[in-house]
């Protein structure tokens, strides 16, 4: 029997999901009466879901208007990029050595059909970053290490968000389709020197695109 979800998790989980897909860009007011006439709960437990989302870095007090989205600047993204590389690359050639199963024979599939789940509209996109999000799920799996787990979870509400700056960018989206295919595909071979290799390329070219999508990024 499913648990019902206290008001103030349904609260955080709409306005998380809503900053990450930039439903609520960089700058946005989340006022409280506003905010919780919107979704439908009592001011008490949108204070719990907003300090959750303060904690988490996805929106910070700003003078003069309360509460607002955080923005996302280069700095932000290189410094995330920084820590993503070493992490990411440990994960991967962990994944080779420790991987059991099947699973990464059945993402290299997916991965090669992405090309014409692009062609489609965008309920299509969303199906493609949650296969990138059953891939990190894979590789956190295999690698069995729960402290670089951890680490990596701290850092992927911010990085989805980034990667959602290129969501009107089918040729990256494509692009990076194939660098996370070479990335499986190492995996599966257990080449741990190839995977975290690849995992090198894949970032450089998703660092690059992200500050080149931060020229674009939607605002208030």
């Amino acid at each position: 029997m499913a648990v019902a979800l206290r008001a103030s998790d349904r609260a955080y989980l709409v306005l998380r999901e809503e900053i990450i897909d930039w439903e609520l860009p960089p700058g946005s007011v989340l006022g409280e009466v506003d905010q919780a006439a919107r979704l439908g709960v009592s001011r008490t437990p949108l204070r719990e879901a907003l300090a959750r989302l303060t904690a988490d870095g996805l929106v910070r007090a700003q003078a003069g208007r309360g509460l607002v989205v955080s923005d996302i600047s280069v700095e932000n993204i290189r410094e995330l990029f920084e820590v993503r590389q070493s992490l990411e690359a440990q994960a991967a050639r962990l994944a080779a050595i420790r991987h059991e199963g099947d699973v990464f024979h059945q993402l290299d599939l997916e991965f090669r059909a992405v090309p014409q789940l692009l062609e489609r509209d965008d309920p299509a996109r969303h199906a493609y970053y949650g296969l990138v999000e059953r891939f990190d799920r894979a590789v956190d799996d295999a690698a069995r290490n729960p402290y670089l787990v951890a680490a990596l979870n701290g850092l992927r509400t911010h990085l989805v968000r980034v990667r959602r700056l290129a969501k009107d960018n089918p040729v990256r989206l494509s692009a990076a389709a194939g660098e996370h295919l070479l990335i499986v595909q190492a995996i599966a071979a257990r080449d741990a020197d190839l995977a975290a290799h690849a995992t090198h390329v894949h970032l450089h070219n998703a660092l690059q695109s992200a500050l080149e999508s931060t020229r674009h990024a939607p605002t208030t």
